[in-house]
């Protein structure tokens, strides 16, 4: 396959010649349009509006229309010579921190692979950018217009993502809820709780069901065959669904389909989780006070048993200081 792009990588003073490959497909199913009578495929053919003459594509050029309607012919060999270094190398300006990318500018990676010669220089910065976590920024200029450029490594390879422009970027403010919206503690948790119990994603786990469904429909009818049908939705009632409820059933049928092996957060309300937790000290608390209360109830003197042990407790203090006494002497 030829490259889309052929040129230089400028690196500072280093310079790495690279040809650009798409490293993306599409699944995109390719329909044909044709008379419903006989089957004939249909042709799209280009006419001029003045003469309604049929034109071949040698006969077509392009042109640029002014706001007043002009049309001012620009040839390939005009645009080949313009003077603009992005027709032809990609030039680092700069660097940034991988991880900090906006993702919402991103648009089409490609391969950019070594030229005769460029082996060393592309390995140089490949691992450089690697062993950073930078990546590098620059424009290039490729299908009729200039675009920014991302150069960050991807395995061993250089990857060139296209960027948008960032005045091309609408604010995505303008897509947020306009009314006010009310949620609670317990939406909010109730909602994490069942991203949870539904796991992680792999995009690699998942499959084109409309191309595998089209290419089924049409292998059937080649076989005359009935195809595949859909089977009934049923429709939205309209009634206002309780959100509370809603999480709650998705969360036991999550956790249902993964064998009850869910690891989630419990989605009790905090609030509630809390005062369980304040009552549980105080039932502690006051089994600890009633535990006192009956300890010093049995220690409590009563009637000649409390005499006795008052006397007992002046014996013991008038012996103490005679045995210090007797210390002193043998000490002396």
């Amino acid at each position: 396959m030829p490259p889309i792009w052929s040129g230089t990588l400028s690196f500072g003073l280093v310079a790495i010649p690279v040809r650009m490959q798409s490293i993306v497909s599409s699944h995109k199913i390719a329909f044909r349009q044709m008379h419903k009578a006989d089957h004939g495929p249909v042709r799209q053919k280009k006419t001029c509006e003045i003469d309604q003459q049929v034109l071949d594509p040698q006969d077509i050029g392009r042109a640029y229309e002014t706001p007043d309607g002009q049309l001012v012919e620009v040839t390939d060999d005009e645009l080949a010579a313009m003077p603009l270094p992005t027709a032809k190398t990609i030039e680092v300006s700069g660097f940034l921190d991988a991880s900090t990318v906006d993702y919402m500018q991103l648009d089409k990676p490609y391969a950019l692979e070594p030229g005769p010669g460029g082996e060393k220089p592309y390995t140089l910065m490949q691992r450089a950018l690697s062993r950073s976590g930078k990546a590098a920024v620059g424009k290039v200029a490729m299908n009729n217009r200039e675009r920014l450029v991302l150069v960050h490594a991807r395995d061993k390879v250089l990857i060139a993502q296209t960027l948008h422009w960032p005045d091309e970027m609408k604010p995505s403010a303008e897509a947020a809820p306009r009314g006010k919206v009310d949620l609670s503690d317990e939406e909010v948790d109730a909602a994490i709780a069942l991203i949870e119990a539904l796991g992680e994603a792999d995009p690699a786990d998942f499959e084109d069901e409309y191309a595998k469904a089209v290419t089924a429909l049409v292998q059937a009818k080649i076989d005359g065959a009935q195809g595949p049908r859909a089977a009934a939705q049923q429709q939205p009632d309209g009634k206002v669904v309780d959100l509370m409820e809603a999480l709650q059933a998705s969360l036991a049928e999550a956790k249902k389909s993964r064998g009850g092996d869910a690891t989630v957060h419990d989605i009790t309300p905090a609030k509630k989780a809390t005062s369980k937790k304040t009552a549980a000290k105080k039932t502690a608390a006051s089994h600890a006070s009633t535990s006192a209360s009956h300890t010093r109830a049995r220690s409590t003197p009563k009637g000649g048993e409390g005499k006795k042990s008052t006397s007992a407790t002046k014996k013991a203090t008038k012996k103490a200081p005679a045995k210090k006494a007797t210390a002193r002497k043998r000490s002396a």
